[in-house]
Parts: structure tokens; sequence; C-alpha cells
């Protein structure tokens, strides 16, 4: 299977905080799930962590290559550039992910990479898989509470997306 493309200093096992989560479902597409997570008018209704979100140049509100936008999370106002952006096409995966940041002192500021992959499987079936690293002392709290609140979130918003691209389908 298809892995996330990660700089260097946001690799896995290198960062404060790390999260994976991921599920593979019939009868839907990749190109279904990229329609819906590129829309961020949808983040608020497939995860109840993200609101306030706009876009710097007033582009939005879908995703595109290179764009600025902010939301809030975890009560965090996080700006965000989208890095990576491939949309599905000739079999290939889809891939997103966005630098976000937390301004602030070195008590307050966050650093992420929260990349997404949207891979077609044999048997008329989509995997889709969100990972996130993060730097910063608000990380390390995160990692070290139990359960982890950015994995019951993520897997929050990864549920929703399948759940608003089976509706959008219908």
């Amino acid at each position: 299977m298809t892995h996330i493309v990660w700089p260097t200093e946001y690799l896995p096992g290198n960062t404060d905080n790390y999260v994976s989560n991921e599920i593979i479902i019939a009868d839907l597409s990749a190109a279904d799930i990229w329609a819906q997570l590129i829309n961020t008018e949808a983040w608020p209704v497939m995860y109840s962590n993200a609101s306030e979100i706009r876009f710097h140049d007033n582009s939005g509100p879908l995703l595109n290559a290179g764009a600025r936008f902010r939301f809030t999370t975890f009560g965090f106002a996080v700006e965000g550039k989208v890095v990576e952006f491939v949309a599905p096409a000739n079999g290939e995966a889809a891939r997103i992910a966005w630098h976000g940041w937390v301004e602030g002192n070195a008590d307050e500021r966050l650093d992420v990479h929260h990349a997404w992959l949207f891979e077609d499987l044999p048997g008329n079936r989509v995997r889709v898989l969100t990972q996130e690293t993060q730097n910063g002392k608000p990380a390390v709290a995160l990692r070290n509470s139990l359960p982890n609140p950015m994995l019951n979130a993520h897997q929050e918003w990864i549920e929703g997306l399948v759940r608003v691209a089976i509706a959008a389908r219908r």
C-alpha cells in the first residue's frame, strides 16, 4: 500500500506527537473522498473539532495547492498552508497535506504536518489514511493525555468524512 510522504523535520518517531488513523470501506472511491475533504465548508459537519475556517485570500472553501487558511481545532487557532495536493487520477493515490502552526512563545508554539492519502483498492474499496505529527510543548501535552485526544478526534474526522462521502454519493 502507498504511504505518507514525510518532510524530514516531521518524520514520525522524531516528533513530539504522532497519530495515525485509517479506514477501508467498500463502495466509495478516492475521488468520492477527495471531493469531500477539499471542501472545508463540510469540515464542521464531519468533524466537530473544526470551526472558524477561513482563507487568507478569500479563495475558499475548496482547498488547492498552496492555499493559506486558518481554522480552530483543539482550542488552537491554526494557520495552515497546503504543501501537497495530488488529486486522484490514473489509479494513483490521492494526497493532500498541510503544514500548520500556532504562533506563540516556546510554551505555546506548535508546528504540525497533517497528511491524508486516499487509495483505490481492488474490489471497489478505498483506503482512507490520515496521519499527523506535531512539535512543541502543546504536542507533548496532547501525547501525554490518555486517551490521546488527537487520535480520537481524527478517528471522528475520518469516519465523518466517509459518512459525508456516502451521503453525497446517494
